[in-house]
């Protein structure tokens, strides 16, 4: 019984039969394969596309998979084992999407329709300029300028916020807000308009009742654009239009000047007030008034709103207020500086031959084109996101677009303000330092508006109002040369919204 379990066969080996696998036949499937093998090739194209694991342990989850039933299967612990072996397994591979809509598609050529309406109201000068004659102001501007130029540039400030106010509440989705809110303000930003324009004391009579009326169209413009009412107010804008075409090749009386005037007015201001809840303004405004008037907290039965607090029921709701003063700041910055760069020698005591009205016309035309652009930024940064490896390939392609659209704005200004001199009558020659004034003080407007368009419009209104302090104060105290100032002041803003974009846009978190 001590001996060896094993037979000894005479002359035999002693060690014992190993089984060997059987032959398969047609119908025998072979041995079995790794179940992660299987598993890694059925979820392929979710695991390669993954940028995590827990991607896929997700994926594991919902497909069923109990920790339980890995462990016996897959013989790891857990789903997130089992996912982090998989994503270690399958290289990665992100495929591009077969068809992705661009969200940021706009058309051109209702983009050049806005920047003609921004454009075209400056032919009513051209219609009324023989009611503004009369001897040129202390500063050697033609007579009704200063008054003309305070109303437009108080009006401008005021509808600038008005307008992201009432945007505000139409991306909410609120649009009898928005209509309430334009109902009340538009009227507002009139009467502030033309309070502006009477402080301008020594102006013709009629520059007054110009600047009555340019108050009033641009609160009744200012609530067609807002509710997108382009061809409408185009529409209102033709006789005006055609009038003024018509001066420049003849001499109409003046009654048809006055006529034209009244009835691009009446007709914009007819179809703003069309477009206002007005009837549901004034019902609001009685219900408001009786709320002042009625309970206040305290006061009556507790009801279970009283838990909320105070603050809470009473307090304001919507879009703050607080939140477009930036937008009205970083207009009268703009404003300033467009504002400047026609007439700043002039202002500095140079001679009225070298106002530069072209500039100003081929910075507002080029406002269409600039809001084309800004949506292909928008398309193209889009487009790098889905492209980029890495944080830094997606901020060089962030710049390659920047640099497109940015280049493509300053040569259709480039060209609006050559053909704009050479139509003007008198229009002084396009120098060097005349071209880069023109083209920086471009470059600041369209990077603020980029990052107006993106939420950072704070920063972009500092640059801008500070950039018109410098340059107003450097006009009142007689600093410099008045060419020179304004290529430095427009150099130094352009430089530091371009910084801004680089550092604010290069993170792809801020284009979501």
């Amino acid at each position: 019984m001590s001996g060896s379990l094993w037979l000894r066969v005479p002359g035999g080996d002693t060690l014992p039969v190993i089984p060997r696998p059987r032959d398969t036949g047609p119908g025998d499937d072979g041995p079995a394969g790794d179940p992660m093998d299987e598993l890694a090739e059925r979820l392929g194209p979710f695991i390669a596309a993954a940028v995590h694991p827990d991607e896929i342990a997700a994926v594991l989850e919902s497909d069923g998979m109990t920790d339980e039933h890995i462990r016996l299967t897959y013989g790891r612990h857990d789903s997130f084992g089992l996912a982090e072996e998989l994503y270690a397994r399958v290289p990665r591979a992100f495929p591009e999407p077969e068809h992705v809509p661009d969200p940021w598609k706009v058309s051109l050529t209702a983009c050049l329709l806005r920047g003609v309406i921004f454009a075209l109201p400056g032919l009513a000068y051209v219609l009324g300029a023989p009611l503004l004659e009369g001897p040129q102001d202390r500063l050697g501007l033609p007579a009704g300028t200063l008054t003309l130029l305070a109303g437009a540039l108080i009006g401008w400030v005021w509808d600038q916020t008005l307008s992201h106010r009432a945007y505000s509440w139409l991306g909410l989705g609120d649009r009898a807000a928005a209509g309430r809110t334009l109902l009340v303000g538009a009227p507002a930003g009139a009467l502030l308009g033309i309070a502006a324009a009477l402080t301008v004391p020594g102006g013709p009579p009629f520059s007054y009742a110009f600047a009555a009326g340019q108050a009033l169209y641009v609160g009744a413009a200012t609530v067609l654009l807002v509710l997108g009412r382009e061809r409408v107010l185009l529409a209102a804008l033709a006789p005006m239009a055609a009038g003024s075409l018509l001066a420049l090749f003849t001499d109409p009386p003046v009654p048809l000047r006055v006529g034209l005037l009244l009835v691009s007015l009446l007709a914009a201001c007819t179809l703003a007030v069309r477009e206002l809840p007005l009837a549901e303004g004034v019902r609001a405004g009685a219900r408001r008034i009786r709320g002042w008037a009625g309970h206040r907290p305290g006061e009556g039965p507790v009801r279970w709103r009283m838990l909320r607090g105070a603050e809470e029921e009473y307090g304001p709701r919507g879009p703050r207020i607080g939140d477009s003063v930036p937008y009205g700041v970083f207009g009268l910055g703009t404003g300033l500086l467009v504002l400047y760069a026609a007439l700043g020698e002039v202002l500095a005591g140079g001679p009225a031959e070298a106002v530069a009205a072209p500039s100003a016309v081929a910075l507002t035309l080029s406002m269409g084109p600039a809001e084309w652009l800004l949506h292909r930024f928008r398309s193209g940064s889009l487009a790098g996101l889905r492209a980029a490896r890495s944080p830094r390939q997606f901020w060089l392609r962030m710049l390659g677009t920047l640099g497109r659209c940015l280049a493509a704005y300053l040569a259709v200004l480039l060209l609006l303000g050559l053909v704009g001199t050479l139509l003007w009558p008198g229009a002084p020659g396009l120098t060097v330092v005349r071209v880069a004034t023109l083209l920086l003080l471009g470059a600041v407007m369209w990077t603020g508006l980029l990052l107006q368009s993106f939420g950072a419009v704070r920063p972009a209104a500092v640059v801008c109002a500070s950039a018109a302090v410098a340059q107003s104060l450097a006009l009142l105290l007689g600093v410099g040369q008045p060419r020179l100032v304004q290529l430095a002041v427009a150099g130094a803003a352009a430089a530091a919204l371009g910084t801004l974009v680089c550092l604010l846009l290069g993170r792809a978190t801020a284009h979501r």
